[in-house]
């Protein structure tokens, strides 16, 4: 799958099948987070992946809006240097590649959660030094359909060329 196909056609899932995902598109999943662009270089981040199901269930019971975690066979915690001004910004690039990855090899995900989740970082043994950015359940949907329906605003609304409120197109 290409980006943009895989871009025009994402969308969030919260129900998987439990299927584990193979070790490559685990690894492909990762690296995805791994080799996006931050400022400076400076890679803020740490990605933890669970695979343990009595961990992500824990997790899903840590993540107040994502209980559906617990149903998933793989889990990404992005956690974030709390020193760094940019850690949000590159982190949650870090997240969208991550999901993009993991689409085009056929899983989904959704991001949950956005910083204070400490209980996450003591369940998994994560320095104080990081912030929770957010809990990634992976899997395949149980429910593939729908694939590409988006309800999105107009291009025109969401978009201006050259000076706020002017038309895009």
């Amino acid at each position: 799958m290409d980006v943009l196909e895989a871009i025009h056609t994402v969308l969030a899932v919260r129900a998987y099948r439990p299927d584990p995902l193979p070790e490559e598109v685990v690894s492909a999943i990762v690296e995805a987070g791994r080799l996006t662009g931050s400022s400076m270089n400076r890679q803020p981040w740490h990605f933890v992946v669970v695979d343990d199901k009595a961990t992500i269930e824990q997790l899903a019971a840590l993540a107040k809006t994502g209980p559906y975690i617990a149903g998933a066979p793989l889990a990404v915690v992005v956690a974030v240097e709390k020193e760094s001004p940019y850690s949000v910004s590159d982190g949650s690039r870090a997240v969208q590649s991550m999901v993009l990855a993991a689409w085009a090899y056929g899983a989904g995900s959704n991001w949950v959660g956005f910083l204070g989740m400490e209980g996450v970082r003591t369940l998994l043994g994560i320095p104080d030094a990081y912030d929770i950015l957010a809990v990634l359940p992976f899997g395949y949907p149980v429910d593939p359909g729908g694939q590409g329906k988006k309800r999105r605003k107009a291009l025109g609304e969401v978009a201006s060329r050259g000076r706020y409120g002017a038309a895009f197109g």
